[in-house]
């Protein structure tokens, strides 16, 4: 069964917002809403509209997202901040399932040294991933390791995984990665998702000149 990534640009922005700002993980709110009242009251035409009051500033067209370079299979993707600042910088690749349909999204960061988690990613899955079978990711079919999920808005389902300086290590050597998510429609299904590491080393090195880690 295919599930199918939605909103790539928005979730790049959602990601680079996430791991840049190091928020803590947030409760994926209720789509559903409240059930209303199966017989509400009657009311006015008119009666409860309003027309607002005028707060903050305009939305533009949201933040700006571009390619800085491409090394290998990968992209370094910055996003662009006010005047005086410099731009945040990210790895991406998107990934593909087994059929060759795009189904995740993939950003990695680095992080302030002096610390066991040297490295992040934050892991984008459609809105039907089945979040209990959570993440499972392998390194040229080495021990798999499982990552849960943090969240999820109307971009998809996010996972933000940490790793030591073994794990990037283990990166730089291998040829590829493998992400293993589960449908929620069909979870006797699942979709092996190709993270190819060509690239990845040089990546790397380029994200963490340009946010100066």
């Amino acid at each position: 069964m295919t599930i199918a990534l939605i909103r790539p640009h928005s979730a790049l922005v959602a990601a680079l917002a996430l791991a840049l700002t190091f928020a803590s993980p947030a409760s994926a709110q209720d789509a559903a809403g409240d059930t209303a009242d199966e017989t509400p009251a009657p009311t006015s035409p008119g009666g409860d509209l309003t027309t607002g009051q005028s707060v903050g500033q305009a939305l533009g067209g949201g933040p700006e997202i571009y390619v800085r370079e491409e090394h290998g299979d990968w992209e370094i993707r910055c996003l662009k901040a006010p005047e005086g600042q410099d731009d945040p910088c990210q790895l991406y690749q998107r990934l593909a399932d087994q059929q060759g349909n795009p189904t995740a999204d993939v950003n990695f960061f680095d992080l302030p040294d002096g610390n066991e988690i040297v490295a992040g990613a934050t892991v984008l899955t459609p809105l039907q991933t089945l979040l209990t079978a959570q993440v499972t990711m392998t390194v040229d079919g080495g021990q798999p390791r499982r990552y849960p999920y943090s969240f999820c808005d109307t971009t998809g389902c996010y996972s933000r995984m940490g790793f030591t300086a073994e794990d990037i290590a283990a990166f730089k050597r291998g040829a590829k990665a493998t992400l293993i998510v589960v449908p929620a429609l069909a979870p006797d299904q699942r979709a092996e998702l190709t993270m190819s590491l060509i690239g990845f080393t040089a990546g790397m090195a380029a994200i963490e000149v340009a946010n100066d880690n």
